[in-house]
């Protein structure tokens, strides 16, 4: 029986697929939180002027969601 001869030069990956792989990876990973963040966006931007009946200007304006907070979180008294 006669082994097979191997290269001389070990089975190593090239730096160019290496960092595809880790863009790649990358990528993978951050798809879901940014998926979530743009839904919620999105889903407040049509909350807002579909059911809300009010101007799109006034969506990502501070003050129109600190008064929606206080509203929400208001002590009844």
């Amino acid at each position: 029986m006669k082994a097979t001869s191997r290269p001389n030069e070990p089975n190593r990956r090239s730096s160019g697929r290496i960092i595809a792989r880790i863009i790649w990876t990358s990528i993978k990973v951050l798809i879901i939180p940014v998926l979530c963040i743009a839904a919620l966006i999105i889903g407040l931007a049509v909350g807002y002027v579909v059911l809300g009946n009010r101007p799109t200007s006034e969506v990502f304006d501070s003050t129109t969601w600190k008064h929606m907070y206080d509203l929400v979180f208001a002590e009844s008294g």
